[in-house]
């Protein structure tokens, strides 16, 4: 497992200058050739480590003789590695953890960067997980579930004591592997026999006859199903987006903000491939991912067109049945998968409500009088989810918020926000509405 230990060092070092996990994590495993075991073990020490890195750095410096700041870079990424595997890995003995992290300063450091993990290890060893003190609580869950005391705070204003806990919580657990049954392909029944014939195990989902969690699956893209377009990956909440909006055959269907395609594959499915559907993204790359995602699916109905959403585009203008527009967003809600979200910086955040402000505007524009319009985002902060919907009703009394029902969830009021903790999906928002008239003035 040597293997996967330097691979996880390699990436950790790399998110340290900037890199996403994900995309980081892929290309290290790759490159280094790590066989299924080593991958998977890998990348639980780079998820583990984003997931309980406050909790590690605060025990590393009980420790430690050196502050952390005084510690070299890469010693203080084995330092983490060894710590994850000592408080959080049962079945890896805690000496092969003291072993490996040693080798590792001696290989990548030095030998007396190698003497000062051996001795931060093994008081670790000794000692054991900390006990957090609960006096100040944006402290205490802010340690006890590594999220940054900023974001701690923000969701406490907005959720509460217990809701921000448990949501916490929920942030650090694996998120699971959603699919959605390709129903241009067959039957739900007939695509889970399908899968079933390769081995695969799922569970259906009790709700949406089409979904289902996979387990155990490895990497998804090297499954015969998956390249036979059988099936597509799918958070369940962003199948409800699509049945909120609730395409018909025969429509023409605007999603706007369409990478990497997943709604749009689904409304495709939803109409039997009899619908003209336009799909929109600014870098022209992923709409060649779309493009890709329809010829393994069987999907002919979609075209995709490169669109700059916060740009109004005249030959759009009173002419969709539906727009749906999932709009750029902090991510807050997807936490669970990409779990160095957490760490971003909130000023950053803050100059996300006027762009999707600017997007959904535009959206506006393209629906038909008596057409849909649904706004998502993979969030759960008011300001980019109901603050939004409410000051574009403000501004355009032409829509109103319609309501709906999610099933297996109840009814909603037009809006709702889906929690992870809650709602077993993805942190995601909701709204629909209705254009039932012609503005009296339009600024184009």
């Amino acid at each position: 497992m040597t293997e996967a230990r330097d691979t996880a060092l390699k990436v950790l070092l790399e998110m340290r200058r900037g890199a996403w996990s994900d995309g980081a994590l892929d290309d290290a495993i790759e490159r280094d050739g790590l066989d299924r075991r080593d991958a998977a073990l890998c990348t639980q020490l780079c998820y583990g480590i984003l997931q309980t890195r406050l909790m590690l750095d605060y025990t590393i410096a009980q420790a430690s003789t050196l502050k952390l700041n005084k510690i070299a870079p890469k010693v203080m990424e084995i330092l983490r590695l060894g710590a994850y595997q000592l408080l959080f890995l049962d079945k890896i003995p805690a000496s092969a953890a003291v072993n490996e992290a040693v080798g590792q300063a001696k290989r990548f450091a030095n030998p007396r960067a190698a003497a000062f993990v051996n001795a931060v290890l093994r008081r670790i060893a000794d000692t054991g997980r900390p006990n957090i003190p609960r006096d100040d609580l944006t402290e205490y869950l802010s340690i006890t579930y590594s999220h940054p005391k900023p974001l701690v705070k923000l969701l406490l204003e907005h959720f509460g004591d217990a809701e921000t806990e448990e949501l916490l919580k929920a942030n650090n657990t694996p998120a699971p592997t959603s699919i959605r049954f390709n129903t241009l392909k067959g039957t739900p029944d007939e695509l889970a026999a399908a899968l079933e014939g390769d081995g695969l195990t799922f569970t259906r989902d009790a709700d949406l006859p089409f979904a289902a969690t996979l387990q155990n699956a490895g990497r998804i893209t090297d499954l015969r199903a998956f390249n036979e377009g059988l099936f597509t990956v799918q958070d369940t909440a962003s199948q409800l987006d699509v049945l909120v909006l609730d395409p018909q055959t025969g429509e023409e269907i605007l999603d706007l903000c369409a990478a990497p395609g997943g709604k749009s594959f689904h409304i495709a499915a939803v109409t039997g491939n009899n619908a003209r559907i336009i799909a929109c993204d600014i870098y022209e790359t992923k709409l060649t991912l779309i493009d890709e995602g329809c010829d393994r699916l069987g999907i002919t109905c979609i075209e995709t067109v490169p669109i700059d959403a916060t740009r109004y585009v005249p030959r759009f203008r009173d002419r969709f049945d539906r727009v749906l527009v999932d709009v750029p967003c902090s991510g807050l809600g997807v936490i669970r998968k990409k779990p160095d979200i957490r760490y971003r910086d909130l000023s950053e955040i803050a100059l996300l409500p006027k762009l999707q402000a600017e997007i959904l505007y535009n959206a506006g524009l393209y629906v038909k009088p008596g057409g849909t319009l649904v706004y998502s985002t993979c969030t759960i902060l008011p300001n980019e989810n109901e603050d939004i919907v409410r000051a574009f009703l403000d501004a355009c009394p032409e829509f109103t918020l319609t309501p709906f029902t999610l099933p297996g969830r109840g009814d909603c009021d037009g809006m709702r926000t889906l929690l992870p903790h809650r709602d077993g999906t993805d942190g995601f928002f909701i709204a629909k509405l209705t254009r039932t008239g012609i503005p009296e003035t339009a600024d184009e």
